[in-house]
């Protein structure tokens, strides 16, 4: 089966039920998308694939259309996304293991809403579960990027 993450294509030999987010992990060695639930209640294992966001733990590799991409390919370490850019400004992460899949469903989110209200991020992210309670300053640092990408 052929994949494309991160814009590289990889050729993968798995069964065509399994979850992407294992062929991610275990096959790929691709680790920003993280387990949590196993199945799509949490938002940690959150990646996008042709631009939308989905959740990994329960997409079967075979159901995948488009490329994949993961918070390692969002962004360059010379280049951030603005949502990774503001996510840095705001001090967003606190133990860090939900911001993966806050930051690709923010991306994603933003890309439809270019100017959110506060409403509409709640709506937007309520999907994305954060046990340490960061969500003011997620809230914060999807204003900031969004301004970000209107200013750009």
């Amino acid at each position: 089966m052929k994949l494309i993450v991160n814009g590289r294509t990889h050729v993968v030999d798995v069964a065509e039920d399994m979850p992407l987010l294992w062929v991610l992990r275990d096959t790929l060695g691709i680790t920003g998308p993280k387990y949590g639930c196993g199945v799509a209640q949490c938002g940690a294992c959150t990646v996008h694939v042709d631009g939308i966001a989905v959740r990994s733990c329960q997409l079967a590799v075979a159901d995948v259309d488009g490329p994949v991409t993961t918070i390692e390919g969002l962004g360059t370490p010379e280049a951030l996304h603005a949502v990774q850019a503001a996510w840095i400004a705001h001090q967003v992460a606190q133990c860090g293991y939900c911001q993966s899949g806050q930051i690709m469903q923010a991306a994603a989110f933003l890309d439809l809403v270019p100017d959110p209200s506060d409403a509409d991020i709640d709506a937007a992210l309520s999907g994305n579960l954060c046990r340490c309670g960061t969500y003011p300053r997620i809230r914060a640092a999807v204003k900031s990027a969004a301004r970000a990408l209107r200013d750009a």
